[in-house]
């Protein structure tokens, strides 16, 4: 059944009001009390835990741009960092708030859904567009680093010193292998919950990497000096530390910290996933589900800044885009690092279905509105993607590129630009006029994302037009 349009905002009636009923406490997709039947995009009961929901959602905030908050750090200076990083992190809780608001009024669970309320049809399309080209990006990033770190971590097991032709060193057979193996059979799961374990273990990878990058003892050999500094102990022990000097350089600005505005802007992309997950949590409401969301970014908060700043700390200046290429060049067989890589790569690899879940959805929300669910579409889907995806990241060799764009307008679009808009849409004027304060803040919210836009682009111009090579994508 087609929803009706919003008129300035207005609808004929607010289910988050009903029955005196405080919105922080109002239940998801309730019914209403008049006995009326009202449509319902749920088929089925939530039943994921607080716990699993907080792995689902951190997992989706995590990404391959962990590697490179080092390299951002050794850009902008520890104290900028922190600030630029706890700002981000804010925001992204404010634009999940947004978000939560504008679905408790009418009812909604998909972004998609969202969007077809705010602005109709057309709305509708931009959003599953926006969603399916970020999360296409996202899951082509991760395989990207499956094909050519997988490769060089078997031939370090191998005690191998080069790379060889036999068919189990090969990026793409490796990948193929991979995604059959591993990334098919969860990408076919119902429900989002079912992947909450995959999730935790996922989660448990990236706290091994942290902690092997916080306490390994290192030969600093990139600068030609021969040290063994314990990085726990350098932090306390280090007489200098604080020193005018050392505070310099921590707010050192030059037009590299420009780069790294971008990186951490989009550090906590979770929005497509926020919904989906709201929809399957057990007794689900907006104060519950802004908690996990709360929880999960204070999570990767914490992993992103302890990341950054011991590798940081180990490598100073040395420090390369991607961290574990840093340590690959101190002793490429050193077994922990190893184990680190190895360790990245299951955290990759198990992010993959739960970034598929929302194209699926949207997918299916743009091409078969109101269908009940059908296994035989929902695989035949999944298996789409990925035999898409497989194509891009083997025959595509510029496809960093190409995302670099994709990622630069479809991020902010998701945690800035559309929350905010769908807000100030949904909203009924009657309830907060436009003058109001918080419509006032979503509207400035809805700015800072085209700030951002413009930002990332000109940068990727600018890096197009001098030939050097720049990761912008916080995934």
């Amino acid at each position: 059944m087609e929803l009706p349009k919003l008129s300035n905002g207005n609808h004929q009636h607010n289910v988050g009001l009903e029955g005196g009923v405080s919105p922080e406490e109002e239940k998801f997709l309730q019914h209403k009390s008049d006995g009326k039947k009202t449509p319902q995009f749920t088929d089925f009961e939530g039943k994921t835990s607080f716990g699993m929901s907080v792995f689902n959602l951190s997992n989706a905030i995590m990404g391959s741009g962990i590697l490179g908050l080092s390299y951002a750090m050794s850009n902008t200076g520890i104290v900028l960092f922190l600030v630029l990083l706890t700002c981000i992190a804010c925001l992204s809780c404010y634009s999940i708030h947004l978000l939560l608001r504008s679905a408790g009024v009418v009812g909604i669970r998909a972004y998609e859904q969202l969007g077809l309320r705010a602005f109709g049809h057309p709305g509708k399309i931009l959003a599953a567009v926006v969603i399916t080209l970020h999360n296409i990006g996202a899951m082509s990033s991760y395989l990207f680093i499956v094909k050519y770190e997988l490769p060089l971590v078997i031939q370090a097991f191998l005690g191998q010193t080069s790379s060889s032709d036999e068919w189990f060193m090969n990026g793409n057979y490796l990948i193929i292998i991979v995604t059959v193996c591993v990334i098919l059979p969860l990408a076919l799961m119902k429900h989002l919950g079912y992947l909450g374990y995959t999730s935790g273990f996922s989660l448990t990878c990236m706290v091994f990497f942290l902690i092997a990058v916080s306490c390994h003892t290192y030969s600093d050999t990139v600068s030609g000096q021969v040290s063994t500094l314990f990085t726990l102990n350098y932090l306390w022990a280090c007489s200098e530390f604080m020193c005018f000097r050392e505070i310099v350089n921590f707010l050192s600005l030059d037009l590299q910290t420009a780069y790294t505005i971008p990186i951490l802007a989009f550090a906590f992309v979770c929005h497509p996933e926020v919904l989906p997950i709201y929809t399957e949590l057990r007794n689900p409401t907006k104060r519950r589900m802004q908690n996990i969301g709360n929880v999960s970014i204070l999570g990767m908060f914490i992993m992103y800044f302890l990341t950054a700043i011991f590798g940081y700390l180990t490598f100073y200046d040395n420090t390369e885009a991607e961290l574990l290429h840093t340590y690959s060049r101190v002793n490429p067989l050193d077994v922990l690092i190893l184990c680190v890589r190895l360790a990245v790569l299951v955290a990759v690899t198990l992010t993959v279905p739960v970034v598929l879940f929302p194209i699926r959805r949207a997918l299916t929300q743009l091409l078969f509105p109101g269908k009940p669910f059908y296994w035989l579409r929902h695989i035949i889907i999944a298996m789409c993607l990925l035999f898409a995806v497989n194509l891009l990241v083997i025959f595509v060799p510029n496809i960093r590129d190409i995302f670099g764009i994709i990622g630069a307008t479809t991020a902010p679009s998701l945690i800035f630009i559309l929350p905010g808009l769908f807000y100030i849409r949904i909203i009924p004027t009657d309830q907060e006029p436009m003058n109001s304060r918080p419509k006032i803040q979503a509207a400035c919210f809805t700015a800072l994302g085209f700030i951002f836009m413009t930002m990332s682009l000109t940068f990727i111009g600018i890096d197009w037009m001098s030939g050097e090579k720049r990761n912008l994508g916080g995934h």
